[in-house]
């Protein structure tokens, strides 16, 4: 299995190709991901992972379209990013995008408000998000991640970042997609 870390930072997946822009770090490949295309083939990795490094890219249309382009039909993307709620999120300068549960709407078949910014397609597997500690503990974090279970249940999500995510804080947001082709 073939697998690509993007913005590995010191702490690459074992096993994967490490890409990263600083040459202080495990990367394999130095790169900078705002620019396309990539040096890598069509379709040559099984998954593509970044942890914490999707909120800093420039264009992340372009971003998605290229790490699409370098994922096998049938492959994972999965990112890792702060919730736009979190409060350490302004305390680095080099954020440029705030990410909720919808970011990725656009790039998906379901209810896409704006299908018409790319032809990329993916297949959401899996959106979760993890709350500041104190939420935690008093059973928020199940609950608006209650619709991983039970879809119909998304509405709680929905309910929660527009109304009460600005109290009920959110630390990080994870997603897998597949790539559809």
């Amino acid at each position: 299995m073939r697998i690509l870390d993007i913005g590995c930072g010191a702490h690459k997946v074992p096993g994967a190709v490490g890409m990263d822009i600083n040459p202080h770090t495990a990367a394999d490949v130095l790169y900078d991901l705002n620019q396309t295309p990539y040096p890598f083939v069509d379709d040559v990795f099984d998954e593509v992972i970044g942890r914490h490094v999707i909120e800093h890219v420039d264009r992340l249309l372009d971003v998605v379209a290229e790490i699409h382009r370098i994922t096998r039909p049938g492959g994972i993307i999965k990112f890792l990013a702060p919730h736009y709620t979190n409060p350490d999120w302004a305390t680095d300068p080099t954020h440029r995008t705030h990410l909720n549960s919808f970011s990725f709407r656009c790039f998906t078949d379901q209810h896409a408000p704006f299908p018409f910014y790319t032809s990329v397609r993916l297949k959401p597997r899996r959106i979760e998000v993890s709350l500041l500690n104190l939420w935690r503990w008093l059973g928020f974090q199940a609950l608006i991640n209650l619709d991983q279970r039970w879809p119909a249940l998304r509405f709680l999500r929905r309910f929660w970042e527009h109304y009460l995510s600005f109290i009920i804080r959110g630390k990080e947001i994870y997603y897998e997609f597949e790539v559809i082709k």
